[in-house]
């Protein structure tokens, strides 16, 4: 069992508005909380892993390919691999999102 105390996982500045934690993973599976600050932005990308987005407080403009919604807390997306999205932050808030396999990106 991997079990990850919150309050032990500092946040990582990763610029824009943004800052991360990655909490409990294995090699097939990780969960990340990221805070934003309103105005932030979660620039546009694509990945190779699959990916799941809970919205646990604040507004955001998510752009997934060609189409924008605007998401609050309780909603959730999931991205495909290779999916082309990115975030607006409209109002200060945290995403958890999870992702298989694992980022090892985020791990460096």
């Amino acid at each position: 069992m991997n079990v990850t105390r919150h309050d032990d996982v500092p946040f990582q500045d990763v610029g824009n508005g943004a800052k991360r934690r990655v909490l409990s993973y294995t090699p097939q599976l990780m969960t990340v909380e990221v805070a934003f600050e309103t105005g932030g932005t979660g620039s546009v990308h694509t990945h190779p892993h699959a990916q799941n987005t809970y919205v646990l407080s604040g507004r955001f403009r998510f752009v997934v390919e060609d189409e924008s919604v605007e998401v609050g807390p309780g909603d959730t997306l999931a991205f495909a691999p290779g999916a082309r999205h990115g975030t607006l932050c409209l109002e200060a808030g945290t995403l958890i999102d999870v992702f298989s396999p694992m980022r090892e990106d985020f791990l460096k």
